[in-house]
């Protein structure tokens, strides 16, 4: 049996990230979900075969409406005989990675407003990479915010923020998948709290605010002046996307992309190699860093298979020496 006060909601969003959320709403009687907006299927791997958002995949199973405009600030709902905007029918937008910016039509006109999932502690880490930064800052905590969407990035009151420790070994893949599930967990109470009155907006504090622009390819290029402790935690932070990687210049290989994909937590404490050299602490394959070292788990050479650093000594040990840049 449905509850009387359900509220007719729109959810908006797109990656796998979202979806544990999505189905927790699904589940909750208090939320009347009517439509789904995400974004457009997407051509993938090396056969560019058209595929749907996970979120997509999700509301088709359970027979919600799925809309997918190629921009959100273009789209429109089907004419409604009672409104002039039928987004007006709806009480409330659940937005989660969407990946879009969210248009004021969209925003000022639900009775409860919209309310956003963001992957850190705001007001720090507004913007895309808020998962991965943490990790790269050597921070000891993250979580999940809730917010009341307003026109800014990540700028709105905060409904409610739950936090989580860090593993040493955290990487953005694991954390990503922890912060999911959190999300799963403390969305529905926060937005039913919010409805019914029992807590108000909070607005961020401005101060303490810091900006993460989505990450690109090129950020994964290993810099090996920095400290050996800043390069692990890159090594992490960049897992799986968009992975860590340098070059090594050699006759037997020319000029050849190397990924880094899994290195040791613990520092090695050597420095009298050269900046970037390749070398061997027993028997396992280190590279020295601006400070310290680190010793190289798992990699992988552009073209092929990924590999551990024995299988990789095995078939490439005249690489010792050699300076990675």
């Amino acid at each position: 049996m449905r509850e009387q006060n359900e509220i007719k909601t729109i959810f908006i969003g797109t990656p796998e990230f979202a979806v544990p959320t999505f189905m927790s709403l699904v589940k909750d009687d208090f939320f009347d979900i009517q439509a789904v907006v995400t974004q457009p299927d997407k051509k993938v791997n090396r056969k560019q075969t058209l595929t749907p958002p996970p979120i997509k995949i999700k509301a088709q199973e359970n027979n919600i409406r799925v809309y997918q405009p190629e921009k959100i600030s273009d789209f429109q709902l089907p004419a409604s005989p009672n409104r002039s905007e039928p987004i007006a029918d709806f009480d409330l937008a659940v937005v989660i990675s969407y990946g879009q910016i969210i248009p004021k039509k969209i925003l000022n006109i639900l009775k409860y407003g919209s309310i956003n999932v963001h992957g850190s502690l705001l007001p720090r880490y507004r913007g895309a990479a808020c998962i991965q930064a943490p990790i790269l800052n050597g921070d000891k905590e993250s979580g999940i915010t809730i917010i009341k969407m307003d026109a800014g990035l990540d700028t709105g009151p905060i409904l409610a923020q739950n936090k989580i420790k860090l593993d040493t070994e955290e990487t953005a893949s694991s954390l990503h998948d922890k912060l999911s599930k959190l999300s799963a967990q403390i969305l529905p109470k926060a937005i039913k709290d919010y409805v019914k009155e029992k807590i108000k907006p909070i607005p961020q504090d401005k101060t303490k605010a810091t900006y993460v622009r989505e990450l690109k390819k090129e950020d994964g290029r290993i810099d090996w002046k920095k400290p050996a402790v800043k390069i692990e935690r890159m090594v992490r932070a960049f897992n799986p996307w968009p992975g860590v990687f340098t070059q090594v210049k050699s006759k037997k290989l020319k000029v050849e992309s190397i990924k880094f994909l899994e290195v040791e937590h613990k520092i090695l404490k050597v420095n009298k190699y050269k900046i970037g050299e390749l070398f061997l602490d027993n028997n396992k394959l280190a590279v020295q860093c601006g400070r310290d070292a680190l010793v190289i788990k798992k990699l992988q050479l552009a073209g092929k298979k990924p590999m551990s650093a024995e299988e990789f000594l095995r078939g490439h040990k005249n690489l010792v020496g050699q300076i990675l840049k």
